[in-house]
């Protein structure tokens, strides 16, 4: 049973993977998922393209982090790791994270035009009530190099901060490289990832304004969002 379970998270992974890959929101090498299981983590490896992923090669690591099997693990579980840990006190089903550099979430960091709250620096406002209800609230974290600690950091502080406020993050964009999106399944994740996206698409092809406040508390009220 532990067997059949790894390989269907396994063959998850890269079925997500190339769905994304063949769409085009992620190219060359660029991109990884990871998923939490029982025995630890499975994660793409570094540098491989998420088209072509090999269920044998995905990286497993145990709850520490320590590899067991597969090719060389991608240098952001560190960073997924403390995804994963930080979203235990409001989405303790957390079982699956995406990094993409989709293209119209990274030009949106470019322009350099954050939406600026009480909690700090976001990437979008609630434009449109699928953002709001399917999405939430995205932090814009400053650009570290790849793989910086810092950029973790201020990942894990961004969750705990809005956690405070009682708003379970499911996306964090970080400026210049791509958004992280995390759910309760690979399935869940990239349906996060592809509403993130097409928001930020629309934002970058019009003049948006955000919905009023009674509009985002009809979604509250009817739909449960969390805004």
């Amino acid at each position: 049973m532990v067997n059949s379970g790894m390989n269907r998270a396994r063959e998850d992974i890269c079925r997500v993977g190339r769905s994304l890959f063949e769409r085009g929101y992620v190219h060359a090498t660029a991109g990884n998922i990871s998923m939490r299981i029982d025995s630890g983590f499975l994660i793409t490896p570094t540098d491989a393209c998420l088209g072509f992923l090999d269920p044998n090669d995905l990286a497993h690591l145990d709850a520490n982090g320590v590899q067991l099997s597969g090719a060389r693990a991608s240098k952001t579980l560190a960073l997924h790791r403390r995804i994963y840990s930080a979203t235990q006190t409001l989405s303790p089903a957390t079982a699956c994270v995406i990094h993409s550099h989709s293209t119209h979430l990274v030009a949106l960091s470019l322009k350099n035009t954050p939406l600026q709250t009480a909690l700090g620096s976001e990437l979008l406002a609630p434009v449109t009530p699928y953002f709001v209800m399917k999405v939430g609230h995205v932090p814009l974290i400053p650009y570290h190099k790849p793989g910086d600690v810092a950029s973790a950091d201020a990942v894990e502080q961004a969750i705990a901060r809005y956690a405070d406020q009682g708003l379970p993050l499911h996306a964090v964009m970080l400026s210049r490289l791509g958004p992280n999106v995390w759910h309760d399944s690979p399935a869940q994740a990239m349906a996060t990832l592809e509403e993130l996206e097409e928001t930020a698409r629309l934002s970058l092809l019009t003049q948006t304004t955000a919905l009023e406040e009674k509009s985002i508390e009809e979604l509250r009220q009817t739909f449960g969002a969390h805004w």
